[in-house]
């Protein structure tokens, strides 16, 4: 050891900076940031070669790819999941965004007033379909309906013009006793020919059924009946028996038995109405009239001016009802 090596500095004499070793990458290297010369942390200016302490190093942009167009903009980093969103299917896709639901009050609500309005809808459609009396009928039976509806407001309007009639009459006699009796004893003959206590005549029809033993039955001289009834007919009798509101048919040996009484054809009605009304009502397609004929009888129809029902039936008194005014 010389005596240069062991000998100590002076003091006031500086001593001598041992040389920088060359710059050697490694692992705890830092960058240098000597080329952007900043102010250091007491605000002078950072000397050349000195780096500023504690400055983070600026971020160096991404280098386009070597076969990019000069002046285009580098791309969009591709988010992770991209790749396994572009491998669903559009079915899978919308199941994705269908479910779970987000649903929020208000769509609730709208939901649950739309679901009650369709359900009403519904059961009205349904009850209304079920109920209709309509619904599979013919065009023959429509078409024998309508008429029915037109001729019954025909008679309703009458009766209502006749009451209004007796009512002016009652209002402007000068004897209103004298022409309420009148019209008492009217409403009474009226109610007698319904009754069939008092004999009728006037325009109508009268029809024959021939036919051989036990063809016709009951059931098609009370559809015949009906028929009549809904056209208008007011009296009616059949082989000299008063057919009424509680005149019933039943079947025998050979015949019918009208209110227990037995009648065999030829059937002879006398029909007091409009036969304009009548005749038809019995001939629509599908009627009394087609249908015993279908089972081989003979019917024959012939309108009158003057038709007689003097067939009649003893009063009875009810038994329980009682007039209002007594």
């Amino acid at each position: 050891m010389s005596e240069d090596e062991g000998r100590a500095p002076e003091p006031g004499r500086g001593a001598r900076e041992p040389e920088a070793a060359p710059d050697t990458p490694g692992p705890t290297a830092r960058p240098d940031r000597s080329a952007t010369p900043g102010p250091d942390a007491c605000g002078e200016p950072a000397a050349p070669g000195r780096a500023a302490p504690d400055q983070p190093p600026p971020e160096q942009p991404a280098e386009p790819p070597a076969d990019a167009a000069p002046g285009a903009e580098p791309p969009e980093p591709e988010p992770a999941g991209a790749e396994g969103a572009a491998q669903l299917t559009g079915r899978q896709r919308l199941a994705a965004g269908l479910w779970p639901p987000r649903l929020n009050r208000n769509q609730l609500i709208a939901a649950a007033l739309l679901f009650v309005l369709g359900l009403g809808l519904a059961i009205q459609v349904r009850s209304t379909s079920e109920d209709s009396a309509l619904r599979g009928a013919r065009q023959e039976d429509l078409v024998r309906i309508l008429d029915e509806l037109d001729d019954r407001t025909t008679r309703l309007e009458e009766e209502r013009e006749r009451l209004e009639s007796q009512r002016s009459e009652l209002e402007n006699s000068s004897d209103q006793a004298e022409e309420a009796r009148r019209q008492t004893r009217e409403r009474e003959r009226q109610l007698g020919i319904l009754a069939g206590t008092v004999g009728a005549q006037g325009p109508g029809v009268q029809m024959e059924i021939s036919a051989p033993p036990n063809v016709v039955e009951s059931g098609q001289l009370l559809d015949a009946i009906q028929e009549l009834r809904a056209a208008g007919a007011e009296a009616i009798e059949v082989n000299d028996v008063r057919v009424v509101a509680d005149t019933y048919f039943t079947d025998t040996d050979g015949g019918v038995r009208v209110d227990g009484r037995p009648v065999s054809p030829p059937y002879r009605f006398q029909v007091i109405g409009r036969p304009q009304d009548l005749k038809p009502a019995l001939n629509i397609p599908g009627g009394v009239v087609q249908s015993l004929q279908g089972d081989g009888a003979t019917v024959t129809i012939t309108p009158s001016e003057n038709v007689v029902v003097d067939a009649l039936r003893s009063p009875q008194r009810p038994d329980y009802a009682r007039s209002p005014s007594r």
